[in-house]
């Protein structure tokens, strides 16, 4: 009687192991699935800039001699910036720099577009252009938001799989530290101005 007691004790703190273990790598889990739900965001709006530009390309190109070159350099770092995928399973640094380098890119040509307008009156006072302009700028605000709201999934998800007891149940399952969306230009974690 006295060895069927000691086997239950044994087993009961198999089972408490066991299901603790099992609670710690569901929270991982869930941790891991914020993460790439909250990247997917930053996609989200990176690609409604990407649908706002043709609209707005088309738009500044109905004006008398517009620069051919502007236009035309905002056309090519879209494509750009359009074709740069980043797998969330698999969120490090590189490819995180190599995404925000496409994304700078595509930033600094609309940027070079939306200032030569200031040459032209008439695009100023249409109000297409300005509806554009103004979708745009809550675009840009929303990109930075969404880049806040990763970086904080990140950190409680790296968090989580470096503390203790999880550390080790994410070593055994291949939890691995995911990178934080950093601005690889300085000034770049300010939306770029818009205004007219």
């Amino acid at each position: 009687m006295k060895g069927i007691g000691t086997i239950g004790i044994v087993i009961l703190i198999v089972l408490g192991i066991l299901g603790m273990g099992g609670c710690a790598y569901n929270g991982m889990v869930k941790k891991q699935e914020a993460v790439e739900s909250a990247w997917s965001q930053v996609e989200n709006v990176y690609q409604r800039r990407a649908d706002l530009i043709p609209n707005l390309v088309n738009t500044v190109k109905g004006a008398a001699n517009f620069e051919k070159e502007t236009l035309e350099a905002v056309i090519q770092a879209r494509a750009s910036a359009t074709q740069v995928k980043v797998d969330p399973t698999n969120l490090d640094p590189a490819s995180l720099q190599k995404f925000e380098q496409a994304q700078t890119g595509l930033s600094s040509a609309l940027s070079r577009l939306l200032v030569s307008v200031e040459r032209y009156p008439e695009l100023k006072a249409n109000q297409n252009f300005r509806d554009l302009q103004v979708q745009l700028e809550g675009t840009e605000n929303r990109i930075t938001e969404e880049r806040r709201k990763f970086n904080l999934v990140v950190q409680a998800y790296n968090s989580s799989i470096r503390s203790f007891p999880n550390n080790l149940m994410a070593g055994m399952f291949g939890f691995e530290k995911k990178a934080y969306f950093e601005a690889i230009t300085e000034g770049a974690e300010k939306a770029p101005e818009v205004s007219f």
